[in-house]
């Protein structure tokens, strides 16, 4: 493999057979009856910046699941968690990823990180000496929320005015202690690592990047190193140097417009036609970097109208064909869809079996 780097575009025969194997490698078929934990640990990760959306990603990807499960699998049984993770965003991680995964993600950014507390007015210093005041006081208290957090710091005298605060607390779930834990009042509160999960096992940096390769794969295949490069957030050359890692383990897919890869075995496409309900910041319309092969270009601007918003789409046969959006009364939810073109008979029926799916995931039916 010398090139890794093409675009997938061609005839739309080519296009939906490509389309198909990455919806069926999504999950957006439907298959089994996966737990919350199987989904998030398949996925690798969900965006969960606001946490309802990432609820109805894993709703989109099973028959069964409801909201109480999610919350259930994050709270109760701690088998996923809240942090930090792909692209410096918040994700749901399958609680025994936390331990390799995050810190391979994180390490490239640190120095950022550290840069921009020097901007915000943080001496030198102080960095190192409120992450170790972040794990007493998590230690001694148990959750605490970024304000307490911050008041805490304050009285050890430091500095935490602007997004100094934010930049020391990501620092301190960069560092692989803290993640978040329960709300409290309606507002996130962080733990420490050991005490939400236990004691999680490390990697080394190349174990960690094969492992990262296989799974991206596992999910969104067919796939380039561009992709995971782009979807995690690291270097291209880490990414590359991945990807060569894994040569005996992936096999060439050839497609109109260059070639991708995929895990060696059987690749079942997911069938024709399927249409879901997409919310925002869904991995499917984020999970590569190329998206002309799911939406045209000005279609992709009502989906991402800037600021880092991506708006929940309705999806056919693996390409976007509207957005969404709810409203709620008391106990009923409405779901009005803005399609790009018409909808057609199909994609109007698969829509309504969509709405009383999420009707159901809300406990709303």
């Amino acid at each position: 493999m010398t090139s890794y780097i093409a675009t997938v575009s061609g005839p739309a025969g080519a296009d939906d057979g490509v389309r198909r194997l990455r919806l069926a490698a999504q999950r957006l078929h439907r298959p089994g009856r996966p737990s919350v934990a199987d989904l998030v640990r398949h996925l690798l990760g969900v965006q969960a910046q606001i946490l309802p959306p990432s609820g109805v990603a894993l709703c989109a990807r099973s028959d069964t699941l409801t909201k109480a499960d999610v919350d259930r699998a994050r709270l109760e049984e701690r088998s996923i968690v809240l942090n930090w993770a792909m692209r410096g965003t918040l994700h749901l991680v399958a609680a025994e990823d936390h331990g390799w995964l995050l810190p391979l993600l994180h390490k490239p950014h640190v120095a950022n990180a550290h840069r921009r507390l020097q901007q915000d007015g943080v001496p030198a210093g102080q960095p190192a000496r409120a992450l170790l005041l972040i794990e007493r006081m998590l230690a001694a208290e148990g959750g605490l929320t970024r304000r307490e957090i911050a008041e805490r710091l304050e009285r050890g005298g430091i500095h935490t005015e602007g997004q100094a605060i934010v930049h020391l607390v990501w620092l301190a779930a960069a560092s692989g202690k803290v993640c978040f834990g329960p709300d409290r009042g309606g507002r996130q509160t962080f733990v420490l690592v050991r005490d939400w999960l236990g004691e999680t096992e490390p990697r080394s940096n190349a174990d960690a990047l094969r492992e990262l390769a296989v799974r991206y794969l596992a999910a969104h295949w067919p796939a380039q190193p561009v992709d995971l490069a782009f979807w995690s957030g690291l270097p291209l050359g880490d990414a590359r140097a991945a990807w060569t890692a894994i040569a005996d383990r992936i096999v060439e897919v050839a497609t109109s417009g260059g070639p991708c890869w995929r895990l060696r075995g059987k690749a079942e496409p997911a069938p024709a036609g399927l249409v879901r309900l997409l919310p925002a910041f869904d991995e499917y319309p984020l999970g590569w970097r190329d998206r002309a092969l799911i939406a045209a270009a000005e279609n992709w601007k009502s989906v991402n109208r800037g600021g880092g918003w991506t708006y929940p789409v309705l999806l056919h046969d693996g390409r976007l064909v509207g957005t969404w959006r709810t409203t709620s009364k008391t106990s009923r939810m409405t779901i009005e869809v803005i399609p790009f073109a018409g909808l057609g008979t199909a994609v109007e029926l698969g829509l309504d079996a969509e709405r009383a799916r999420l009707a159901k995931f809300f406990a709303l039916a």
